[in-house]
């Protein structure tokens, strides 16, 4: 398998764990944790993790002039991004969560467009507003509230603040994955992250009677921090080495046909005609805002 294959492989098999990962949170909180808390616990075991994997890789020195790129990173890609994502599924669905997060390629063609200067063309704007349309759909006209997403609008909209926060962090993250390995990259950007969300997660951690928990509930938490946090983060670094950030962002189409598909088998959640319209109008409107112009 060639590396730009295998690189395709990594992105689609990250984005396959985070269509479960929709789920599994989800039906985690509020009851056995909070939101907030979740993400420290997350934060915390991938800081731990990547760190004691640098131990087997050489050391590699951040330069002073890339720190700053570095706290953006952490804060875009492993604070506000994960912090909005689980806020937003403690109120709302996993297949509303799954549909929004597929706008990441049209955030990341106007984010494009704005800092790169990038040229939209007419079937772009198009797309982009049938993009936006099919989310502001869910939002309006989609269910208020059901078992367990106690307010569905809202969570809906911090959904567009995650995938937007997401989007930020695949542009400004691309320059550091060309210079440095990607164990470096993580254990920095997580331990970065871990001190951000420290004073944001900790009441909510602690807060958590740990000892109570059953093994099946240890598992699910073990999934997220292990599956959905440390090996979906560094897949994406290494498919970032040999792929554009709008190529990854195209792979999300993944995420969700694997969480609808989980979510009904575990009867988790359900379609319902808005969404599927909804749907229908974002995954339209990625279609033309991303595919590329017949050569002449």
């Amino acid at each position: 398998m060639n590396q730009r294959a295998l690189a395709l492989f990594a992105a689609a098999t990250a984005s396959v764990i985070y269509g479960v990962n929709h789920t599994i949170a989800k039906n985690l909180m509020p009851d056995i944790i909070q939101p907030y808390g979740f993400i420290f616990l997350r934060i915390s075991g991938a800081t731990l993790l990547f760190w004691l994997l640098s131990l087997f890789f050489p050391f590699e020195k951040v330069e002073r002039k890339d720190w700053l790129r570095f706290l953006a990173c952490g804060l875009f890609g492993m604070t506000i991004n994960m912090l909005m994502f689980f806020k937003g599924l403690s109120l709302s669905t996993p297949i509303n969560s799954s549909v929004v997060i597929t706008l990441v390629p049209v955030i990341l063609l106007i984010l494009s467009a704005i800092f790169l200067k990038e040229k939209i063309t007419w079937r772009k704007y198009v797309g982009i507003g049938l993009g936006l349309l099919g989310a502001l759909f869910l939002i309006f006209f989609g269910m208020k509230t059901q078992n367990n997403a106690p307010n569905i609008p809202l969570g809906n909209v911090l959904f567009l603040v995650n995938a937007t926060s997401y989007s930020i962090y695949l542009i400004i993250v691309k320059p550091l994955v060309k210079k440095y390995n990607s164990i470096t990259l993580m254990k920095w950007l997580f331990l970065i992250a871990f001190i951000i969300n420290f004073p944001i997660g900790i009441n909510e951690f602690i807060a958590v009677e740990w000892s109570q928990l059953p093994l099946d509930i240890i598992s699910k938490l073990a999934f997220v921090v292990i599956g959905t946090t440390f090996f979906t983060y560094l897949f994406n670094i290494y498919a970032l080495k040999q792929l554009q950030p709008s190529t990854i962002g195209a792979l999300i189409y993944l995420q969700p046909v694997i969480a609808v598909l989980f979510a009904i088998i575990v009867g988790s959640d359900s379609l319902t005609p808005i969404r599927v319209g909804a749907a229908a109008l974002i995954f339209i409107g990625v279609f033309l805002s991303t595919r590329k112009p017949k050569s002449a």
